[in-house]
């Protein structure tokens, strides 16, 4: 589990079978295969964002925030998203925290969990 500001916002990122279920069950479709997409935008930690989808972004933010809190009342996608201030897109820094948190908590070699970062 790892924690990012988004909008101003300190947000809880957690990559686990329950935000494979809730993107699924939010979004339809399968959050492995919308990572897979964006692992291979290796030009964000230039700031190229041309190939960026930010929707899936956020929805897989969504997902993993919500797993982070799967005890808590939790807000539908639209009022989540609403709740963000504003982006930066000129801090990369929230784009490459969701991307890693999924990448590395969906395809682990067996190896001990990352630990929290913030």
């Amino acid at each position: 589990m790892r924690t990012t500001n988004i909008g101003g916002k300190e947000i809880q990122l957690r990559a686990n079978p329950l935000a494979l279920l809730f993107y699924k069950q939010a979004f339809d479709r399968d959050l492995i295969a919308d990572t897979l997409e964006l692992q291979s935008l290796q030009s964000l930690r230039d700031g190229d964002f041309s190939g960026l989808d930010t929707i899936t972004l956020f929805q897989i933010a969504y997902a993993m925030n919500k797993a982070a809190k799967p005890e808590s009342a939790f807000p539908r996608f639209e009022e989540w998203l609403a709740d963000l201030d504003s982006i930066g897109l000129d801090d990369p820094q929230w784009i490459i925290d969701v991307v890693e948190e999924a990448i590395e908590g969906f395809f682990r070699t067996g190896g001990p969990a990352p630990s929290e970062k913030q």
